[in-house]
């Protein structure tokens, strides 16, 4: 119990109120939940071959929590999708690749994903210490005015030959180039599981007509939970979400095919039943899914964090992939944030509801 207690007593009235939790709209036994088998359990009997399921291995197996069907993971891409002085300047020391990769294995994270720059440039150093996890596309900030869009920047052949155990992408479901994205995303999926890579996808939701009367609709349950579906079509190994923050997206935004099922009797307006929906559409937890930590607001970043997590877990989740959070402070809180965060999945007392 005293695991439970510091968790709570660092999360607040929040995250007790997660723990109490009961009666979710749709059933835990009803998906496939995180294990010490997973990889064997739901990977040995897809078409992936033997080669990705060492790599599955790898990711599952490093860490704190290898082995437990769980992960953490620490994303650091946002030179490129947010610009590199928004991103550093408060800490300058992660300017240099070297130190987020550092923070990951302090951390005894799973894995660090990152852009090829960063990974590449520290590679023969690092990639056989802890999974590396190379992002192949990305946004960029320089253009005016900005786009809803995700363009190469390597090569799956470049990720292979550093070494990395998984590629991660990014499709923006919903905007203009959505398609093209989709295509381009699947082709390198296709081709990193044919090298033996793992697969992640970010799968977010972008446009701006789905704002509807203040309220941003693009983290809605529903919407954010069919993106993650499209995700999985394509054979992403892993799913990255964010955490959903409204429900009825469909009927806010009057756009796609939807059922009045899906609000009655699948989901609500729990958080825990919002990302259980998520959940179910990875192929009722057959891809992993990973919700993000979120930006970094200061004080409130651990308690976030946590809350996140226990949302995650609860719902039938398998992680998070918090980034901000972590390396917008000092190395050494960082270390403290991941590692508080990675307690709730250590935790038996905080249950799959």
């Amino acid at each position: 119990m005293a695991q439970l207690d510091a968790i709570l007593s660092q999360g607040g009235q929040p995250v007790e109120e997660l723990v109490k939790f009961e009666n979710p709209r749709f059933g835990k036994e009803r998906l496939h939940l995180p294990g010490p088998d997973w990889t064997n359990r739901i990977w040995q009997q897809s078409d992936r071959n033997p080669q990705v399921l060492r790599s599955l291995g790898q990711l599952y197996g490093n860490g704190r929590l290898a082995n437990t069907g769980y992960l953490s993971i620490l994303p650091v891409d946002q030179g490129i999708e947010h610009s590199a002085g928004a991103s550093f300047a408060a800490n300058p020391i992660y300017f240099d690749p070297e130190n987020i990769i550092k923070l990951a294995i302090e951390a005894n994270c799973n894995a660090v994903a990152s852009t090829l720059g960063v990974l590449g440039i520290v590679s023969r150093k690092y990639a056989h210490r802890i999974p590396f996890l190379v992002k192949l596309n990305h946004n960029e900030l320089l253009s005016y005015p900005n786009q809803h869009d995700q363009t190469l920047y390597g090569s799956v052949k470049q990720a292979w030959n550093m070494g990395a155990v998984a590629i991660g992408a990014t499709v923006y479901f919903g905007s203009p180039d959505s398609r093209r994205q989709l295509w381009e995303v699947s082709q390198m999926f296709a081709a990193a599981h044919e090298l033996g890579m793992a697969t992640v996808l970010w799968c977010y939701v972008r446009n701006s007509g789905f704002s509807k009367d203040g309220v941003n609709y693009e983290t809605a349950d529903d919407l954010s939970s069919q993106a993650n579906h499209l995700g999985v079509t394509i054979e992403a190994d892993i799913i990255k979400q964010k955490l959903p923050e409204v429900s009825n997206g469909y009927g806010a935004v009057k756009f796609g095919k939807t059922n009045k099922k899906v609000y009655d009797s699948l989901t609500s307006e729990h958080p825990i039943d919002m990302t259980r929906y998520q959940v179910l559409n990875c192929y009722a937890g057959r891809a992993s899914l990973i919700n993000s930590g979120g930006d970094s607001k200061g004080s409130s970043d651990l308690g976030e964090a946590l809350y996140t997590a226990v949302v995650n877990k609860r719902a039938g989740g398998s992680g998070l992939i918090l980034g901000r959070k972590a390396f917008k402070r000092e190395m050494s809180e960082g270390v403290a944030l991941l590692q508080s965060v990675q307690d709730v999945y250590l935790c038996d007392q905080i249950t799959i509801a």
